[in-house]
């Protein structure tokens, strides 16, 4: 070879693989400044006419993956959401259920105590150690990190109040529920609603839309209609003063609780990004509200009552106290578990509609368990609440159905932007050329 003679122009290879056909290869020839210029003109038209048909193909190919995957993570992630909520709505129906009617069966047999049983309404927290530690053992992510280390001092003391402010809430309940019917009581729970609305409006900015304003007025005329039937639903050996005490007490009750959710409401939208972390704040709460109740348990005597019920006073034996007691508080607690969940999962508002409706299985639980009186009232109670919470959920199916539409769309949007936008590139690049 004549050492005079250029090199022959190196080769570049491109491979831009395809699902499809196996891949599509691409030879790309550079040449030096020795060949004519007709030639190079040529050659840079043809490879960049070749590049922008498999740009805008491999841009086609990457819009349907791109939407494919858009759409399976959102239906796994709506699997994931609808799994957990139904998890969530599960433990909320059975505590609140069960609960309620085994607070109503410690006062039946003998139990006499409101401090008892607004001790047993948090004394099961250590419980919630359970949901806390137990998804660490089946992580694979080692940074994850460990419960408590996200507690910051701020948190903290929200926490403990809030605590406080439920144990005030469990005592009034444990006075509403000593002296009235477990149906009466949970129908009158139900009033909570009407301020939960206005305290989640004005809180955490709520919207109001039909769905929701009609759901609360027929739970809250189900509690007005039950209010005004009240002379007939009087237990025996309860007296008027104590009716109303109870009365009023459910009120209150519920009063506080409407608060309580707007609230974690506020705190999770600002502090909390996760499940863990609403029980580990849940933890707290409840161990807030225990300390509560034992300090007002040593100031009443009421350790000492426990132990005289459980020995003279209660009907169906120590071993049957005992098991009321112990059932009772972990009930309780599978309950509190269900409303903190419900509320970071979707809002305090949504969270109030379900405790609300779930009272009226109270009621069916009351008439079957205790032969709680049924008469038209309750019954017209009853189908109100069962009707608004229908419709309420029946708004929020449509809801989450429109909204999954939107997200398609407007990802569909965003891809066919793109491949525009790459599209009008290469063709800018050819005229260039």
């Amino acid at each position: 070879m004549d050492p005079n003679t250029p090199p022959p122009p190196p080769d570049c290879n491109m491979v831009i693989n395809n699902k499809n056909d196996g891949g599509i290869n691409i030879m790309q020839h550079q040449e030096d400044d020795y060949q004519e210029d007709h030639h190079s003109s040529s050659s840079m038209s043809v490879n960049t006419e070749t590049a922008l048909f498999v740009t805008e193909s491999t841009t086609d190919q990457h819009k349907a993956t791109s939407l494919g995957n858009i759409n399976d993570n959102i239906k796994s992630s709506t699997r994931r959401d609808w799994i957990l909520l139904v998890m969530t709505y599960a433990a909320l129906v059975v505590g609140s259920v069960s609960s309620s009617l085994l607070s109503r069966f410690y006062f039946i047999h003998g139990g006499s105590s409101r401090w008892v049983s607004t001790f047993v309404q948090s004394a099961g927290f250590p419980v919630l150690l359970i949901p806390i530690y137990l998804p660490m053992l089946f992580s694979k992510d080692h940074n994850k990190p460990w419960p408590f280390s996200s507690f910051t001092l701020k948190l903290l003391l929200i926490s403990i109040g809030i605590g406080l402010m439920l144990g005030v809430n469990n005592l009034l309940f444990s006075w509403g529920v000593s002296y009235l019917p477990i149906s009466t009581a949970s129908l009158l729970l139900s009033t909570q609603l009407a301020s939960n609305l206005i305290l989640s409006v004005v809180i955490v900015k709520q919207k109001v839309t039909f769905k929701n304003l009609n759901c609360v007025v027929l739970l809250t005329l189900s509690s007005v209609l039950l209010a005004l039937t009240h002379s007939h639903d009087r237990p025996e050996g309860v007296s008027q003063k104590q009716y109303f005490l109870g009365f009023f007490s459910i009120l209150g009750a519920g009063l506080l609780f409407a608060l309580y959710l707007p609230l974690v409401d506020l705190i999770y939208s600002r502090n909390v990004k996760t499940y863990q972390l609403v029980m580990e704040m849940q933890f707290v709460m409840e161990l807030a509200a225990t300390v509560l109740a034992t300090v007002g348990m040593l100031a009443d005597g009421g350790f000492v009552e426990m132990k005289k019920e459980s020995e003279i006073v209660f009907n169906l034996g120590t071993t049957g106290y005992w098991l009321t007691i112990g059932f009772t508080i972990f009930c309780w607690q599978f309950t509190f578990m269900g409303t903190a969940g419900l509320v970071f999962l979707t809002t305090s508002l949504n969270s109030g509609i379900c405790m609300t409706a779930i009272l009226s299985m109270n009621v069916v639980g009351g008439v079957l368990a205790y032969g709680d009186s049924f008469g038209g009232a309750k019954a017209i109670s009853t189908v109100l609440c069962v009707w608004g919470f229908c419709s309420y959920l029946y708004g929020e199916y449509i809801k989450m159905k429109d909204r999954k539409k939107e997200l398609l769309l407007e990802q569909e949007n965003r891809n066919e932007e793109s491949r525009i936008e790459m599209k009008t590139m290469n063709q800018d690049s050819h005229m260039v050329a």
